[in-house]
């Protein structure tokens, strides 16, 4: 009998950070298992990803002969999980392609070298599983990373294989579900018409925040003009206080005094003295 594969303690999940497209309608994101293999594996080993349905019933399509030739269709629905009915592979040979996973319930994929999962590689920190597009389209034959074909849920675990067949294995993960994608017939066209009440009071609101505006815009537009009427106002009195006169007529010409021929006229000379009278 072929050794056992030796448990390991690793859980397999989705990563916990935030990540765009971590889970679609098709794919997920799984946590690279970085030193989770270290002491298992040798230089030529390589690490595989199972993954297998994990809801607890599926239907099993299977054509039967019934009498005179004729055959009919015989519909057996399955009880027990795919991920509880997996069994590892015993050689590359016998690992379950993308292509069974309609009837198989389960595959293997993401052959990787196991030292690409040591503690000192340089990896990406994030696997997806479901990202390979050509593995439907072209019919390829090797186990390919093709896209979930349903929302699940799915079971996924890591399994290290060497040349004589599995040589460890990761636990199962928690049951991981796809998104659904919403059907164009479930998206309202129209949007729904609002209630009376949330018309009125977005009147209402709408209202006051005109009359706000209004009001905020007048008290502003009259400070400002009254600055500048202020302003105006002092100019025009300054003008008018430094430049206005009044009309003083000119003086007219004294006539000159008796005996005085001053020059220029205009000067008066004072009348001469007598002189003493001599004593």
């Amino acid at each position: 009998l072929p050794t056992p594969p030796a448990r390991l303690p690793y859980v397999p999940h989705v990563p916990p950070m935030a990540l765009l497209g971590k889970v679609t309608a098709t794919t997920f994101a799984l946590e690279r298992p970085r030193c989770v293999f270290d002491g298992h594996a040798d230089a030529s080993d390589a690490v595989w990803l199972a993954v297998a349905f994990a809801n607890g019933e599926h239907s099993l399509v299977q054509h039967v002969p019934l009498w005179q030739g004729t055959w009919g269709t015989l519909t057996l629905h399955l009880c027990r999980a795919a991920s509880a009915a997996f069994r590892n592979p015993q050689s590359r040979a016998d690992v379950p392609p993308y292509k069974q996973l309609p009837t198989a319930r389960s595959y293997m994929t993401l052959e990787t070298a196991a030292a690409a999962y040591s503690c000192s590689a340089p990896s990406p920190p994030v696997l997806r599983v479901g990202s390979d597009t050509a593995c439907r389209d072209q019919g390829r034959q090797d186990p390919c990373n093709g896209p979930l074909p349903s929302p699940g849920p799915y079971r996924v675990k890591f399994l290290l294989m060497g040349c004589r067949g599995p040589k460890a294995e990761t636990r199962w993960s928690e049951p991981i579900l796809l998104r659904t994608a919403v059907s164009p017939s479930t998206i309202e066209p129209v949007p729904a018409r609002r209630g009376s009440a949330v018309v009125v009071i977005a009147s209402i609101l709408a209202s006051l925040g005109a009359v706000l505006a209004t009001t905020v815009l007048g008290a502003l537009g009259a400070k400002v003009w009254g600055s500048l009427c202020h302003q105006g106002l002092g100019t025009h009195a300054f003008i008018r206080r430094s430049y206005r006169t009044h009309h003083i007529p000119p003086a007219l010409p004294q006539p000159l005094p008796p005996g005085c021929g001053c020059s220029p006229p205009g000067l008066c000379c004072p009348a001469p003295q007598s002189p003493a009278p001599c004593q």
